[in-house]
């Protein structure tokens, strides 16, 4: 399946935030026409997501519209009782064909696109597409400003599809960041030795009064080893850190993206016999049945929504250390 791209489009225009050889720029440029069995969406909100600012460093060469946490009303569908509907989407669209996605597999096909990431154009413009497959309807009682968490709390709630917890684990996430803290959340209800490890106090009081997470700093730590060490921090650093923390036979769980390259000496990771689990997106179902229910309120983790004129000042401000979640609001 190819991505639709604007040079494939119509007359009809919109705005969109381009990223070209290193700079970002808002443009009119025509509205992308769906493919087959694609949906046209008109975005209301979207969030800034760490992989966003790696893109801005050169994370996976991508140049066009980036962008991938969103929310957006559908304009059209081969599906009809999509459209007029409140969505999210799931970023990875497939070609529905090949090995992997025959064994359900999709965000690992070869061929695959990925919104504001890959091939794709993302969410920081007026319209996007997204194949229909991939939508979820978000319930009338979730508002845009907490339903723009379902794909970040997706990747959350997979660390818990890839990994066991038994009920005396010691666990470990690093990083206060947006993420970070939406993962402590999530395991905080499967880990009961649960520990979070910033350097914001702002975001720490965010983890352990809202959260109910115990909040250290790396001076705290002391000579404790856990049996799961999941890496948010979206630092190479992070991973440093969670390799010295991790315990023998334990596992790393990695949620991190960056353009910079670690240096480690992964002959640790050997003689210590350490399970890396890398971990990407998530299932959206579990995400937005926790934000419908209250079960997990993400509004303490919003810095400020800015109209989509000042997307510029909004990646200004995801930029600020510790900052967390911007959004960004259409007409």
């Amino acid at each position: 399946m190819r991505a639709p791209r604007f040079e494939d489009a119509g007359l009809n225009i919109m705005k969109a935030l381009r990223f070209n050889a290193g700079e970002l720029e808002i443009r009119d440029v025509p509205v992308p026409v769906p493919g087959s069995g694609e949906t046209l969406i008109k975005v209301s909100t979207a969030g800034i997501c760490n992989t966003d600012v790696e893109i801005l460093k050169g994370y996976m060469k991508f140049n066009g519209v980036p962008g991938h946490e969103f929310v957006g009303v559908v304009e059209s569908s081969p599906n009809k009782k999509q459209i007029g509907k409140r969505v999210v989407g799931e970023i990875n669209c497939a070609c529905g064909e090949c090995c992997w996605c025959n064994a359900g597999m999709e965000r690992h096909c070869f061929q695959r696109d990925v919104l504001g990431i890959l091939k794709r154009d993302g969410a920081f413009a007026e319209y996007l597409t997204l194949p229909a497959g991939n939508l979820r309807i978000v319930p009338d009682s979730l508002p845009d400003e907490k339903a723009v968490f379902v794909e970040p709390l997706a990747a959350c709630f997979e660390i818990i599809e890839q990994v066991e917890f038994p009920p005396d684990a010691l666990v470990c996430v690093i990083g206060d960041g947006k993420l970070g803290l939406l993962a402590a959340r999530v395991l905080r209800d499967k880990a009961f030795n649960l520990t979070l490890i910033g350097k914001h106090e702002r975001n720490m009081a965010i983890a352990s009064k809202k959260f109910k997470v115990e909040a250290i700093t790396e001076d705290s730590i002391g000579d404790e080893q856990y049996d799961v060490v999941v890496e948010c921090s979206g630092k190479p650093s992070g991973l440093e850190l969670a390799t010295r923390l991790v315990r023998p036979q334990g596992r790393i769980v990695l949620k991190s993206t960056y353009h910079e390259k670690p240096s480690i000496d992964v002959s640790l990771w050997v003689v210590n016999e350490i399970t890396i689990v890398g971990s990407r997106c998530g299932p959206f179902d579990p995400a937005l049945e926790a934000l419908e229910s209250g079960e997990i309120n993400p509004s303490p983790l919003i810095d400020g929504i800015f109209p989509f004129n000042q997307i510029a000042e909004a990646f200004d401000a995801a930029q600020n250390p510790g900052a967390l979640k911007c959004l960004v609001k259409f007409d």
